[in-house]
């Protein structure tokens, strides 16, 4: 098993949770400690036996710091190899101890970032000496354990309880993830520097996630899952506080997220019903209760074992509503005490409360994996507003038919292409979605539309442009009276004629919206 005993330790860590304990467990054992900076200044001041790391390089702190552990005395004693006689006489010769455990957590350079700090002190939280003894400590985990996570802690003396040191298997799995900690911490850093300089895509893009919770499976059962948060904490379902309910799937991560990303580009209240990764129904108005009514209309039965989000503070009257039809998640900005425990009732509906919404312009970068890489982008943070529109046709489009255009354009970005959304008083009534053909998205929008009362007339957004009038006209013959698309077929003339011959208003954004 090769047990390594444990005979000196160097102690030197930013996050002190647990090192007192630690630190007593092997002063009991035996161990000698040697620490730096504050670490040592705690040890010493809890009665515990310490020596400062200048003590053994010759050197105090110095350059505010900046130079502490950088010195062979440190570095050989992480590095030299226990099964080699020329290693132990080279360190017999230069009085040099070996160090047989190290306990480092880095500088707090992810946290001071995430909390707006300047750029000159995000520089100063910047580590240097504890990445280069984790590395050198990880490299010749053959003979030396690293931890860097105070969650390990427990483990390790347990381990060292038991068998009197680490076997191999264990100073493994820790080099692993003391690996994985640089990677991740100079990943931060690149990305930070990358944003600061301009660069939005550069020629190496580091990526590193932080596991946030083990799934039960991915998208079926016989897949493994996990949901890792990477980068800036950005509000929602990553980053939010379940209330209630079981554990997160893997497809209720993935449609909570793409319902509140859409619900979050409405200013006034609104509310967003999701399945399979697609909008379902979708209103925005004054009145919540109101929103609720009109969002479900849009589809009922698809909203059955749905996702809901919300972009307000869910009260009490809209969770008895929620209530009443079985929902996998609700997803809200905040959950009011009275709504969660309204909410209750439902032990398994998971209640999600992310604190904030996130801004739709957000510069992080989208990533979707390939056979093989990966593909990064931009956020589609692309928006429009009256003053950006092209009207095409000779009618103009009425104010109430502008405000239904506008809506049904925000909602078309979040729908699968080829995407269709017909709209009325600012709620979906019909909503078309993955289609390979665009006629066939606007069959199953109509349709849906035609299963409800109320539904006409309408208007109707498209991602991308009408590549034939025939879509268009299915539009109208369901009672559209208003279109907003991109434009930009070679076809424009003829569906611009369709629409003029129907009387119906036609607007043009320039800007294209697919999502596959």
């Amino acid at each position: 098993m090769d047990i390594q005993p444990i005979r000196r330790a160097l102690l030197s860590v930013s996050d002190k949770t647990g090192i007192l304990e630690l630190a007593r467990f092997l002063v009991e054992r035996g161990v000698e400690l040697v620490s730096t900076g504050g670490t040592a200044r705690l040890l010493a001041e809890a009665g515990l036996p310490v020596t400062e790391a200048g003590n053994l390089t010759g050197f105090g702190e110095f350059l505010d710091g900046r130079v502490k552990t950088l010195h062979p005395a440190i570095h050989a004693g992480l590095l030299a190899r226990r099964d080699r006689g020329e290693h132990l006489a080279e360190l017999e010769r230069r009085e040099i101890t070996p160090i047989d455990l190290l306990v480092v957590n880095l500088y707090p350079f992810e946290e001071t970032l995430a909390a707006g700090a300047a750029f000159d002190a995000c520089i100063e939280q910047i580590d240097i000496g504890g990445p280069a003894m984790i590395r050198a400590a990880a490299k010749n985990h053959a003979f030396v354990a690293v931890v860097v996570d105070p969650a390990d802690y427990a483990g390790l003396m347990a381990a060292i309880g038991e068998k009197g040191g680490t076997d191999l298997a264990t100073r493994r799995r820790l080099a692993r993830k003391a690996f994985a900690r640089t990677a991740a911490y100079d990943a931060a850093i690149a990305t930070w520097l990358a944003g600061a300089t301009g660069e939005f895509l550069p020629e190496r893009l580091p990526v590193a996630g932080r596991r946030a919770s083990e799934l039960r499976y991915g998208e079926n059962p016989h897949q493994k899952a996990a949901l890792y948060a990477v980068g800036t904490p950005r509000p929602g379902v990553v980053g939010a506080r379940q209330l209630q309910g079981k554990a997160l799937s893997y497809n209720n991560i993935l449609d909570a997220d793409a319902a509140f990303e859409l619900v979050a580009e409405f200013a006034d209240p609104a509310l967003v019903i999701v399945k399979h990764n697609n909008p379902c129904g979708v209103a925005e108005g004054s009145d919540p209760l109101d929103v609720w009514r009109r969002a479900l209309a849009c589809d009922p039965v698809s909203a059955f074992g749905g996702i809901v989000a919300f972009n307000r503070p869910l009260e009490a009257d809209l969770a008895e509503e929620l209530a009443k039809i079985f929902l996998e998640v609700v997803i809200a900005p905040e959950i009011r005490p009275e709504a969660a425990a309204v909410l209750a009732a439902r032990r398994n509906l998971r209640v999600l409360e992310t604190g904030g919404l996130p801004e739709p312009e957000s510069r992080t970068p989208l990533l979707r994996s390939v056979a093989g890489g990966f593909l990064a982008q931009e956020r589609d943070a692309g928006s429009v507003d009256a003053a950006d529109l092209r009207r095409v046709t000779a009618r103009a489009p009425t104010e109430a038919e502008l405000r239904d255009l506008l809506f049904a354009w925000k909602v078309a970005k979040h729908v699968r292409s080829n995407a269709i959304v017909l709209a009325r008083g600012r709620a979906t009534v019909g909503i078309g979605a993955g289609q390979m053909s665009r006629v066939d998205a606007v069959e199953i929008a109509v349709r849906k539309a035609e299963s409800q009362r109320g539904a006409r007339p309408c208007v109707v957004a498209s991602d991308a442009f009408f590549p034939f009038p025939d879509g268009l006209v299915a539009a109208i013959e369901a009672g559209a009276t208003a279109a907003i698309q991109p434009g930009g077929s070679v076809r424009d003339a003829e569906v611009i004629r369709a629409a003029d011959e129907a009387g119906i208003a036609m607007l043009f954004t320039g800007m294209r919206h697919f999502r596959h």
